[in-house]
């Protein structure tokens, strides 16, 4: 399964909309894709499994990239 990982380059820093980014990661649970990202110095805003349809949107955009980890 894919998953969408939102995210804050600044961990300290309160979130702001205007400055989330996005990356994608292939694993079986959430948990697991807390675990491979783990080493990232990032903070986390949401986590989100993508369904077929949402996939296919997402890879229409030019900055899908899925992460190896």
């Amino acid at each position: 399964m894919i998953f969408k990982v939102l995210y804050q380059e600044l961990k300290d820093e309160i979130p702001v909309r205007e400055r989330t980014k996005a990356f994608y990661v292939e694993a079986d649970t959430i948990r697991e894709v807390r675990e491979k990202i783990n080493d990232h110095n990032v903070n986390i805003e949401y986590i989100h499994a993508l369904n077929d349809a949402h996939l296919a949107y997402e890879k229409q955009s030019e900055n899908f990239t899925l992460e190896n980890v």
